[in-house]
């Protein structure tokens, strides 16, 4: 089928000049711009998440997309706080992490939760660190999402420090943190009037939910939220884990906590208060 027609001497729309965006993420650049980021002494950030349930009103890409989307904000602030003297690349994320435990992920039990054992995810992040170390970066981030993920990450971090340090690379410095940690408390008695029941029971709750409506709104369908569903919340369960899991501990939905409190804004919200005061702690540690 032809296309046009077009004006004499117009460009037609295959003809458009159309140049190569710049991006903060990895994937995204050319090999040389990378290069020359490193070399400049940029922060590399590492995004590490899972493939989980959460729910019927969210699709189960929610903690990595998060993390490489709280990653991605924080190194473009990082510039924007530090007038252009620090750059950040973001890695591709780790997209499947740790077994989702039932007391802050409804379990790995739950179709859909994919998990890594944890011997696989330390050998994983281990690699992904050193080939980062040998490209040339000297300082690390590596922002969780996952909240079972914590203890695998930092041993493979620790594996990856030993083996650069083994082949001469002795002026790396790796920070760990997890972005839910850096919403202050001003903010949380802001979103949560009611009371909050604490992080590990926010799974697909008001926090991740509102952070999906503000980067990832195509994949948020509030009207999922069936109330014959929804029942249960916040989950009530022992303080300790059983194997094989008991699946009756976990709430039909596979959620831990309420999501139908949450927006775009309180996603906004939650987003300004987490970057700044992360940015404030890579600064602290790299600047």
């Amino acid at each position: 089928m032809p296309i046009g027609p077009f004006p004499p001497g117009g460009a037609g729309p295959c003809e458009e000049e159309v140049f190569m965006k710049k991006s903060v993420y990895m994937e995204e650049m050319d090999a040389f711009t990378y290069r020359e980021k490193l070399a400049g002494d940029a922060v590399a950030f590492i995004p590490v998440g899972a493939l989980e349930q959460h729910g019927s009103h969210m699709a189960m890409c929610v903690d990595a997309a998060l993390t490489k989307a709280m990653a991605g904000a924080t190194a473009e602030a990082l510039v924007e706080a530090t007038e252009g003297r620090v750059e950040g690349v973001v890695s591709a994320p780790i997209n499947y992490g740790y077994r989702s435990q039932q007391r802050s992920g409804g379990g790995f039990h739950l179709s859909g939760t994919t998990s890594l054992r944890g011997q696989t995810l330390i050998m994983l992040a281990r690699d992904i660190v050193y080939n980062i170390i040998v490209h040339g970066a000297r300082k690390i981030v590596f922002m969780n999402g996952h909240y079972e993920n914590y203890q695998f990450i930092f041993e493979g971090a620790e594996l990856a420090l030993e083996e650069a340090r083994a082949n001469g690379i002795d002026d790396v410095k790796i920070q760990l943190l997890s972005y839910w940690d850096f919403v202050d408390d001003d903010t949380i008695a802001e979103l949560y009037p009611d009371g909050f029941t604490g992080w590990d029971l926010e799974h697909a709750g008001v926090m991740e939910t509102s952070l999906m409506l503000l980067f990832y709104p195509d994949l948020v369908d509030m009207d999922a939220i069936d109330p014959e569903l929804y029942t249960g919340l916040p989950a009530e369960l022992p303080n300790y884990d059983v194997l094989p899991i008991i699946a009756d501990y976990t709430p039909p939905s596979g959620c831990l906590s309420h999501p139908a409190a949450s927006s775009r804004e309180k996603g906004v919200i939650l987003c300004d208060a987490a970057v700044k005061n992360m940015v404030e702690a890579i600064k602290k540690e790299f600047v």
